[in-house]
């Protein structure tokens, strides 16, 4: 007779992952963003943890995109310096490997690090530096999305796609189109776009999360986005719902995140296990573990607990993420049948 699975948060936790939709600006360790700023000089709103933590974070609360992202401002106060963005960079990375994520996609914007002088190239080495450092000392692969930014000039959207050729092969695994998304049209930036896919990078985009349908129609379209970040109005457009699921269009999917910056009302009405059982590629992600106060780990016990998803299902979603990483084929075939296998295990016990 076969024992029963149990499903706890430790099962889940130890289950090998992807993260591929994380700002390393947003997922940064609240204690350690107090020491930095200690060293540094910096001014934080508050030095207690407790306060800062609660000014930082929006809990429960449902917000907008653009009240969530004026977080960022604190975080990114204590990230411009080599050093420091070294230490959250294999910080994450870290935080990640204790969670049994196999492979790790770290996104960001090097221009919004040059306030105090760094170049693009310093931001990316220090980056890189802190990730090969936990390579080293953990079994985990890590990977950089550049992002642009909407709300920031075109230029330096184009700015940041060359950037992303410079590096490319080295960490840099594709381009990203990040930012405040109401009246930030992404066809804004195709140049940098067109950058991007005519040097043979990957490239995702936020859409669907503060703005409708239409955006993601952008992304894909216009843009030629591989995968789209958050999606959670995809549903709102018939037709290009069976065009993501018939393309294996991956969604980028952070369901406590979308819940403060105001995409949806409740977690219960997130559409995750519709576009699921649709059969849409979609995937699980914190999109800022610092910010959303959440872990890789929260946000699949949330879609068991909350959403209704099976084990089975989970594990489904697990190997969606493998499938849909910007790894090269053979290493990502390679990461698929590993867990694969070690899924199997799991998956024959009844629930």
């Amino acid at each position: 007779m076969k024992t029963k699975l149990r499903i706890t948060r430790d099962l889940i936790k130890s289950l090998p992952k992807t993260e591929l939709h994380c700002h390393l600006d947003g997922s940064i360790r609240l204690e350690s963003l107090i020491q930095e700023a200690r060293c540094q000089k910096v001014r934080l709103p508050s030095t207690d943890p407790d306060t800062l933590k609660d000014k930082l974070q929006l809990g429960k609360k449902v917000g907008s995109l653009v009240n969530y992202l004026k977080a960022f401002d604190t975080t990114l106060s204590v990230m411009q310096n080599e050093e420091a963005i070294s230490r959250f960079a294999f910080e994450l990375a870290e935080d990640n490997a204790k969670e049994n994520v196999q492979w790790l996609e770290v996104r960001f914007s090097p221009i919004l690090h040059t306030k105090k002088g760094l170049s693009l190239q310093k931001v990316m080495n220090a980056v890189i530096a802190g990730l090969k450092q936990a390579e080293k000392q953990y079994s985990i692969l890590t990977g950089i999305i550049i992002c642009g930014i909407r709300n920031i000039n075109p230029e330096t959207s184009v700015e940041l796609a060359k950037l992303s050729v410079e590096y490319k092969d080295n960490y840099v695994v594709a381009f990203d189109l990040a930012g405040a998304e109401m009246d930030f049209p992404a066809k804004q930036h195709i140049e940098a776009f067109s950058i991007i896919l005519n040097n043979n990078i990957n490239c995702t985009a936020h859409a669907g999360e503060a703005y409708g349908a239409r955006s993601i129609h952008q992304a894909i379209h216009y843009c030629g986005a591989h995968r789209i970040g958050h999606g959670t109005r995809l549903k709102e457009d018939e037709k290009l719902l069976n065009y993501v699921s018939d393309h294996r269009i991956p969604l980028e999917i952070c369901l406590k995140s979308n819940l403060q910056t105001g995409a949806i009302s409740t977690l219960k009405n997130h559409p995750m296990k519709y576009y699921f059982d649709f059969g849409i590629r979609t995937t699980l992600n914190t999109d800022n573990r610092l910010i959303t106060d959440t872990t890789l780990t929260d946000e699949y016990w949330i879609a068991y607990k909350d959403l209704g998803f099976s084990f089975d299902q989970l594990c489904d979603i697990i190997l969606y993420g493998f499938k849909s990483a910007f790894l090269p084929y053979r290493k990502r075939k390679e990461l698929l049948n590993q867990t694969t296998l070690a899924l199997l295990r799991y998956r024959l016990k009844p629930e």
